[in-house]
């Protein structure tokens, strides 16, 4: 497994920058307890069919310590996963939760402080009835996530950063992070201050 450890100091923000848009996941998919901390971690990847949550209470037993496993689910009629699920990975170090689905037991998984990233909560839980792959592409929050790629997480966001550029990601997250913080906050004011009255000027708005 591939050492993600140097993704848990960069921010969603700054790897949104550097990344774009088609690597962030949509705003419907938010962590469900407040002030869950950032987290960072290669992508194990399962799909379930509406209705059944087999596949994923199967990847718990498979993915590696440090994981974020990433989840497709069929509808939001279902729960994938309930509290008892949310504890064994927690305890077999799984790092997060990252859901285009729907949980249970939401009390439960925020006092144990597991880490979920979901559309929401439902107390039906699913069927364990069907059995598929692991490790397939998914499409999560809009994106596709692949086992390996790198997950970042925290309140401000989910942006997944293809595992085969993660080391250089990482390099150009750490880079623009220097650079930002040798910035005093006047400095940024006149740099923003003449990029906004150019942006004025070209489109014609009166100095």
């Amino acid at each position: 497994m591939n050492d993600t450890t140097g993704f848990a100091t960069v921010p969603p923000t700054t790897l949104a920058d550097l990344l774009g848009r088609e690597q962030v996941m949509d705003i419907g998919i938010r962590p469900l307890w407040p002030s869950a901390p950032r987290v960072a971690g290669q992508a194990f990847t399962v799909r379930c069919p509406p209705g059944d949550n087999l596949m994923l209470h199967a990847e718990i037993y498979r993915a590696q310590p440090g994981s974020v496993i990433v989840a497709e689910a069929g509808d939001v009629d279902y729960a994938l996963a309930g509290g008892n699920v949310c504890a064994v990975a927690q305890r077999r170090g799984i790092a997060a939760f990252v859901i285009d689905g729907v949980i249970r037991d939401l009390a439960e998984v925020r006092e144990m402080g597991f880490p979920v990233f979901a559309r929401g909560v439902i107390p039906i839980p699913g069927t364990k009835a069907a059995v598929a792959p692991l490790e397939r592409e998914v499409r999560c929050g809009g994106v596709r996530v692949r086992s390996g790629d790198i997950v970042v997480a925290d309140e401000e966001g989910i942006v997944v950063c293809p595992g085969a550029d993660q080391d250089q990601v990482l390099a150009d997250a750490r880079a623009k992070l220097a650079k930002e913080a040798e910035q005093s906050l006047d400095e940024w004011e006149r740099a923003h201050r003449a990029r906004v009255e150019k942006a004025l000027a070209e489109h014609g708005f009166p100095g």
